[in-house]
């Protein structure tokens, strides 16, 4: 016997990662991270057909995060991803004229190549 639980859908032998119960009480079918031990009502599935899951018409699907899982990134968080990515490529003196003179406000700096700075020798 395999030691790697296997999903309950026929037909299927990928590795199973969400577990499916019903609550018939409730008419809600729930599917959370993959249970510890084997239950006999409940339904191991792999990835593919977790995602795919409906329920009978007039229930509820229910989907319990796993707090392991790495959260997939919002529109929000790739969208300031790629502004500062942009604000990183701009040239260094099109940042110093829009940030308000922050880096270049130095009157004794002479030049900059990349994260170093040529400054004037205070007797001078």
């Amino acid at each position: 016997m395999s030691p790697v639980r296997r999903c309950s859908r026929t037909a299927c032998g990928r590795p199973a990662v969400a577990t499916l119960t019903y609550v018939y009480a409730d008419s809600t079918a729930v599917l959370g991270p993959l249970a510890t031990y084997a239950e006999p009502h409940c339904y191991d599935l792999c990835a593919e057909h977790s995602e795919r899951l409906t329920a009978p018409r007039g229930w509820e699907v229910v989907r319990l995060l796993d707090g392991s899982a790495p959260a997939r990134p919002s529109g929000d968080d790739l969208e300031a991803l790629a502004n500062a990515v942009r604000e990183a490529a701009r040239p260094q003196e099109r940042a110093a004229e829009a940030g308000g003179g922050g880096r270049g406000a130095d009157p004794r700096e002479v030049a900059r190549r990349g994260h170093l700075r040529v400054l004037r020798s205070p007797d001078n």
